[in-house]
């Protein structure tokens, strides 16, 4: 009795495999072939931190993306060198107040008088040293050179001649001379010498290494000058043409020796403390105007400038 039936539902098994193919058949119906994807269970990408965590304790990122397997790009915090001149004024000559020598019967006196005697030891240590790469050097010739390269440098300024400027002066100098002058006109006249120029301090720093050696000498000049600045509308800001002025300077003018090639450049100015302050600068303002219709002429004899409003500023 149990054969027949396992017969039975044999048959009926294949029967209906056999109808089920030729409906797909008939309807070419196709099953898609199953689709492998290997899946990594491990998180191996580096998740940045959430925003709005103030106050919470946060980790640290770089151990967190090194666990990770990313590298972080190492900064490189790099400023540029110039070996043309050097960054600064080494060991700056400090004149004495109201450029006076004081009595050495005072206290200040006796100080001042030391110090002037630690400085040019140490200036005659570095002329001696500048004269063995410079054999034209002279202490006599070289302020009057030095004034020559003040003059033309300023000069240069006024024309905008910036491939003049840039062999008369330093690359350190270059900037502070022409930083806002861009849409200024700049009037200035060398009038005369009123005291001869001398050197007053010189020094023989090196840098980067032991053996590349500048030289850094301060000459006084006092002369008088006339300088006149306009904006670009052609209005006056600082100084006059015509009055002219009494100005006592302390130049340094380096090069650098160890260069065949090199040659005496402005390189900066030493203002003492006790330097009077600069004139101010005139500024130019817009006076708002009415507004007039077609054909309307404006009368300024009846005209009042207003007031500005009071405005109470909060903290």
């Amino acid at each position: 009795m149990a054969m027949p039936m396992r017969r039975t539902l044999l048959t009926l098994h294949r029967a209906t495999q056999s109808n089920l193919k030729n409906a797909e058949a008939s309807l070419d119906v196709l099953h898609p072939i199953p689709l492998l994807l290997p899946v990594r269970t491990k998180k191996r990408y580096f998740i940045p931190p959430a925003v709005g965590l103030k106050g919470k304790s946060e980790e640290n990122p770089e151990a967190k993306a090194r666990a990770a397997g990313i590298v972080f790009r190492q900064q490189y915090l790099e400023r540029p060198i110039n070996i043309a001149c050097t960054a600064g004024i080494f060991d700056p000559y400090i004149p004495p107040e109201g450029d006076a020598r004081l009595s050495t019967l005072s206290k200040e006196g006796l100080k001042q008088r030391t110090e002037q005697i630690r400085q040019s030891a140490a200036s005659q240590l570095a002329i001696r040293k500048i004269k063995e790469h410079d054999s034209e050097f002279k202490t006599k010739d070289f302020a009057e050179r030095a004034q020559e390269i003040f003059i033309e440098a300023h000069n240069a300024l006024t024309q905008f001649n910036k491939e003049k400027l840039h062999s008369l002066v330093t690359e350190r100098c270059y900037p502070e001379m022409t930083r806002g002058n861009r849409y200024k006109t700049i009037r200035w006249r060398f009038v005369e010498s009123l005291e001869p120029p001398r050197v007053v301090h010189a020094r023989c720093p090196d840098m980067v290494t032991k053996g590349n050696l500048y030289g850094q000498v301060t000459v006084r000049m006092h002369s008088k000058q006339t300088l006149a600045i306009y904006d670009r509308f052609g209005r006056l800001m600082l100084g006059s043409e015509e009055h002219s002025k009494d100005v006592l300077e302390y130049l340094v003018i380096e090069r650098h020796l160890i260069n065949p090639y090199g040659r005496w450049r402005l390189h900066g100015k030493i203002v003492p403390s006790w330097a009077p302050a600069k004139d101010p600068i005139i500024k130019t303002v817009i006076i708002p105007g009415p507004e007039l219709k077609p054909g309307q002429e404006f009368d300024a004899l009846n005209y009042e400038v207003p007031k500005p409003v009071a405005v109470q500023w909060y903290k």
